[in-house]
């Protein structure tokens, strides 16, 4: 059967210490370089001129530069050799000679010609992807770069999982502010690795639904909390699965530390000793203004901006947010869990001196495909609100930013 309908056998060099030729410098050698040296291996760079970036490796002592044209003979001595010249006699010359040395072969102006193909490759969490077209007549870089980068992603992101060793103990995952594309790479690796998942209401649930079905997902809201007060329930369900050697993912809308609790449910693992991992979040007090449009800083406009929990009204003795310190600034404010309470938190920074006008936006469900944008002013906020209908989740912004957005009354 002729050579081209065979599939090329994948096979792993170990080029350490291992000459290694390369002729010519230009970008091909450019872009093969950086894995050869990661390699380790000893590199003979031949060319009589090189891009920037390649002169630049011969500088720092990372290859060995013969500044001339390929000759008989350069390649005694190597173990493989990449040959990217645009000058195909001088190809197929050095390409003669490796196949009489016996010497893996790739060339970039003829992969038939060559004995040896660079696979599309990629990295990440210590495993190397290498994609090859199983067919010579369909060596379509696209389409092996295509299906590099999705297994690349699929392992970053959880959706396909090696078998590692796993840290018993729970991490605290900031989910994001609702679209599931959202969450962190390392976030959704965590995920993936789980055994058990406690999950707010606020959290990605889409999500929820990738979750192998050996993972325990457990809603938040509905643990039972008997003589517990809800946070301390939740803390008691944590070390619990721990306690029994089980990867736990406490996964929380937005980021942990921001209005999340996050900090308590850290600080009662540690005191009974349980390994406690914080993943970030994107918080959507940033992220769901953007996605409607609003920057919350612009400048000449805004050059600072206050994030502000509104779950508790401005004249309840439990508040700590001094309203009067806020209705001073001239930036922007974003508030978090107030609906119920803005027409209560408008009257109060109108009374302490913001102005009955200053614009405002309601984002409800931001980021997912529910979400909707609904514009008010200081002063018409709080009946704006009923009217509208607008309901939690929803993030409040207050500022002239509003103004900035390109999607002003957006419904």
């Amino acid at each position: 059967m002729p050579a081209a309908q065979h599939p090329a056998y994948p096979v792993g060099l170990r080029l350490t210490g291992r000459k290694t030729v390369v002729i010519g410098g230009g970008q091909v050698a450019q872009r093969r370089l950086p894995a050869l040296i990661a390699a380790g291996a000893d590199l003979a760079l031949i060319s009589p001129s090189a891009t920037p970036s390649v002169e630049a490796m011969a500088d720092a002592g990372e290859l060995t530069w013969v500044r001339r044209r390929y000759e008989e003979g350069d390649l005694e001595g190597a173990w493989y050799v990449l040959i990217a010249t645009g000058d195909r006699a001088a190809n197929e010359q050095a390409s003669a000679e490796a196949e009489a040395a016996r010497i893996w072969c790739v060339r970039s102006d003829d992969a038939e010609a060559a004995t040896a193909w660079t696979p599309a490759t990629g990295r990440t969490e210590g495993v190397t992807i290498a994609v090859l077209s199983t067919e010579a007549a369909d060596r379509d870089p696209r389409r092996t770069a295509a299906v590099r980068d999705a297994l690349v992603e699929a392992l970053r992101d959880g959706t396909v999982s090696t078998e590692r060793t796993r840290t018993p103990g729970v991490a605290l995952v900031g989910g994001g502010p609702g679209d599931p594309d959202l969450i962190t790479v390392r976030g959704r690796r965590l995920l993936a690795e789980a055994d058990v998942v406690i999950a707010d209401r606020l959290g990605p649930r889409d999500l929820l639904d990738e979750l192998p079905p050996h993972v325990e997902v457990i809603d938040a809201a509905k643990i039972p909390y008997g003589r517990f007060m809800a946070q301390e329930a939740i803390n008691n369900a944590l070390i619990e699965h721990a306690q029994q050697g089980k990867a736990v993912v406490r996964l929380k809308g937005g980021d942990p530390f921001v209005f999340g609790r996050g900090m308590e449910e850290a600080q009662a693992l540690a005191a009974e000793g349980i390994p406690v991992t914080v993943v970030p979040g994107i918080s959507s007090s940033i992220s769901v203004p953007g996605a409607a449009g609003i920057p919350v800083t612009h400048r000449g406009v805004a050059h600072e901006f206050t994030v502000v929990s509104g779950h508790v009204a401005p004249d309840d003795e439990r508040s700590l947010v001094d309203w009067a310190a806020l209705a001073k600034l001239t930036g922007t404010l974003v508030i978090l869990m107030g609906v119920d309470k803005i027409g209560k938190i408008a009257e109060a920074l109108i009374a302490h001196g913001k102005a009955p006008d200053t614009p405002v936006a309601l984002v409800q469900e931001g980021t997912t495909t529910a979400q909707r944008r609904v514009d008010a002013t200081l002063a018409t906020v709080g009946e704006t609100v009923i009217a509208e209908g607008v309901r939690p989740p929803a993030v409040i912004v207050i500022g002239p930013v509003v103004h900035e957005s390109p999607n002003r009354n957006q419904r």
